[in-house]
C-alpha cells in the first residue's frame, strides 16, 4: 500500500487560506490528531506552524514524543519528500487535566500571539473510562482551553471534536445543541466533591439515559462550548466511528482497537466467535480521512462566515451511503478468509447473533468454555495460562459495543452537504468529505489489510503462509466438531447392538461429508492464492 503523493495545491482556496497561519492542535497524538498533522503539513504547505498541546508520557518529554511520532507509517511519504515540513511542529508541554492546561506563561505568550485556528480532539474516548476523568478530560479541558481561545488575538476558528452519539438518547439527531437535563457546572462541582467509591457507586444514576461516561460528557462539553464561547467562532464537528483511512495518508492505516477493527482481530484470530449485533441495523462508520478533511474545511469556512452562529457537522454515514453490520459480518469473513492473519489461533467463524439468550449461550459454549480449557493444557503443559485474561478483556470490550450494535439513529448532515457545495474542483479533490465517494466492500477489504499491517505488524508477503496455517486449522476445526458430535452420539443413545449399527453407520457417513466437505473448501481456499 502505497502512501498518498504531496498535492498541487496551488488553486486550493482552503489551502491558500491556510497561509502563514498557526495552528494549535490538541489529541495531536491521537488517532485523529496524528491524521490532522499530517494532513495540515502535506496539503497546506504554506502553513507557517503546527503547535502540538502534549504532555511528557513515560519519562518521554515533548519533543521526544514528536520524534516518534513523525517515524510512524503514516508520516513516510512526508519524510522522504517534504522532511523539512516536519520542523514546522512545535511541542507545547501541557495538560488538559491541569490548571491552564499546564502551560508555562512563555508558551502561553506564544499561543495568544501566533495562533489563528484550534482544533480540539483531546479527549478520554474510553466508553468505560471513570467518570472523573472523563469530566476531567472531555468537560473541564473544553473549559480550559476557551479560556485560553478568549486571549488569543488572531483566532479565526476553533473547532471542536465531539462525537455523533453524544446525543444517541435521541432517535433522529440533527446538527444542533440538544439541551443537557444535567448542568455542566453542578456535575463539576459533585466530582470534585465525591469520593472515587461514591463516584463510581452513582455514576449509573448521574449519567442517566446515556450507555456510558464517553457520550455523557460529550454531550455536557457542547453544552459548556454554548454557555462559555461569547463571540469565538466556533464550530463543532460530531463524528460517528472513526474508521481506517479510506486514502490518506496510507490506504487502511489504522492505530486503534476500537470499533470494527477488534471485530476484525477477534473473528481473524478466530477468538471471537459471537457477538450481539442486529444485522439489519446501519453500522455509521466514517473513514478518519474523510473526517479529517471536513475539519480543515470547517476552520476555513467558520473563519470566512462569521455568522455569529455555532455551527454543527454530523460527520456520518448513514444518512448518505449507508452500509448495514450484516454486510460487515460478511464482507469481513470474506477478507479474514482472502488475506487471513497470521497464526490464527482457530479457524475464523461464528456469527452476529439477534438475541441475547442465544449470544450468551454462545459466549459460554465458545469463549468462556474454550479459555478455560486452552489455560488448563497450558498449565499442565508448564506453560503461562492467558487464554482467560484475554477472555476477559474481549467480553469487556464487545459489551462495551452492544449499544452500538443493537441500535441505530437517523443523523441530518445538511450542513456537511452544503459545506461540500461551497468547495471549488479542487479542493473537493484536496479535501474530499463527500462519503458517498466510498465503495463500502472495497474498504472493508483494504481495512482488514491495513489491520494486518498496522495494528499486528504483519507483512503482507506473509499471507501465503497464513493461508496454509489456515488450511490446517480449518481440518483441525471439522475433526473437532465431528469428534464432539460423535461423543454426544455415544453418551446419548443406549449401547444396543441396533444402536451401535447405528452409530457405526453414522460416523461412516459423517466421515464421507467431512471428505467432500474438505475437499470443497480445499478448492476454495486455493482460489485465493
Amino acid at each position: 500500500m502505497a502512501a498518498c503523493t504531496n498535492e498541487n495545491s496551488a488553486n486550493s482556496e482552503i489551502a491558500s487560506w491556510y497561509n502563514g497561519r498557526s495552528v494549535l492542535i490538541t489529541g495531536g497524538t491521537g488517532f485523529m490528531g496524528k491524521v490532522l498533522v499530517e494532513k495540515l503539513l502535506r496539503s497546506c504547505p504554506g502553513l507557517k506552524t503546527i503547535y502540538l498541546l502534549i504532555r511528557p508520557k513515560k519519562g518521554q518529554d515533548p519533543k521526544q514524543r514528536i520524534s516518534q511520532l513523525v517515524e510512524l507509517p503514516l508520516f513516510d511519504n512526508l519524510r522522504k519528500t517534504k522532511s523539512d515540513y516536519l520542523n514546522k511542529l512545535v511541542p507545547i508541554s501541557g495538560d488538559i487535566t491541569q490548571p491552564d492546561l499546564g502551560i508555562n506563561s512563555t508558551d502561553r505568550q506564544l499561543l495568544v500571539e501566533n495562533i489563528s485556528v484550534v482544533f480540539h480532539s483531546a479527549a478520554t474516548v474510553k466508553f468505560d473510562e471513570a467518570l472523573r476523568l472523563s469530566v476531567e478530560m472531555n468537560i473541564i479541558g473544553t473549559k480550559r482551553l476557551l479560556q485560553l481561545c478568549k486571549q488569543m488575538q488572531h483566532l479565526k476558528a476553533f473547532i471542536h471534536v465531539s462525537t455523533a452519539y453524544c446525543n444517541c438518547d435521541e432517535t433522529e439527531i440533527a446538527e444542533k445543541i440538544y439541551p443537557s437535563k444535567n448542568d455542566p457546572e453542578k456535575i463539576i462541582q459533585s466530582i470534585e466533591h465525591l469520593e472515587d467509591d461514591l463516584l463510581e457507586g452513582l455514576t449509573p444514576k448521574i449519567i442517566g439515559q446515556k450507555p456510558n461516561t464517553y457520550t455523557f460528557t460529550k454531550a455536557l462539553a457542547e453544552q459548556i462550548l454554548v454557555e462559555n464561547c461569547g463571540s469565538l467562532p466556533v464550530a463543532i464537528v460530531r463524528p460517528s466511528i472513526v474508521t481506517a483511512a479510506l486514502h490518506e495518508p496510507v490506504p487502511g492505516w489504522v492505530d486503534n482497537l476500537n470499533g470494527p477493527t477488534g471485530l476484525f482481530i477477534g473473528g481473524g484470530k478466530g477468538i471471537l466467535r459471537t457477538l450481539l449485533c442486529y444485522r439489519n441495523l446501519k453500522a455509521d462508520m466514517v473513514p478518519v480521512d474523510i473526517a479529517i478533511n471536513l475539519l480543515i474545511a470547517v476552520a476555513w469556512d467558520t473563519a470566512n462566515n462569521r455568522n455569529n452562529k455555532l455551527m454543527i457537522y454530523n460527520c456520518t454515514s448513514g444518512n448518505s451511503n449507508p452500509v448495514k453490520w450484516g454486510d460487515i459480518e460478511n464482507w469481513g469473513r470474506k477478507y479474514v478468509l482472502k488475506h487471513p492473519l497470521n497464526n490464527v489461533i482457530w479457524y475464523p467463524g461464528g456469527s452476529f447473533k439477534s438475541s441475547r439468550l442465544v449470544n450468551n449461550i454462545c459466549i459460554k459454549l465458545y469463549h468462556t468454555l474454550p479459555a478455560y480449557i486452552m489455560d488448563f493444557i497450558a498449565i499442565i503443559s508448564g506453560r503461562k495460562p492467558i487464554m482467560v485474561k484475554i477472555h476477559d478483556k474481549m467480553q469487556k470490550a464487545v459489551k462495551c459495543l452492544e449499544y452500538f450494535t443493537t441500535h441505530e439513529w437517523v443523523f441530518h448532515n445538511e450542513n456537511i452537504v452544503n459545506l461540500y457545495s461551497k468547495l471549488n474542483n479542487e479542493d473537493k479533490n484536496l479535501f474530499n468529505f463527500n462519503i458517498k465517494t466510498v465503495k463500502w466492500e472495497n474498504y472493508i477489504e483494504q481495512y482488514i489489510l491495513g489491520t494486518k499491517q498496522y495494528i499486528l505488524k504483519e507483512d503482507l508477503s506473509t499471507i501465503p503462509d497464513a493461508k496454509q496455517h489456515l488450511l490446517r486449522m480449518y481440518y483441525v476445526h471439522r475433526v473437532s466438531q465431528v469428534l464432539i458430535m460423535y461423543m454426544f452420539w455415544r453418551l446419548l443413545v443406549s449401547r444396543s447392538s441396533t444402536a451401535q449399527d447405528i452409530s457405526n453407520s453414522s460416523f461412516d457417513l459423517a466421515y464421507r461429508l467431512c471428505v467432500n466437505l474438505k475437499n470443497s473448501i480445499l478448492t476454495r481456499i486455493q482460489s485465493y492464492f
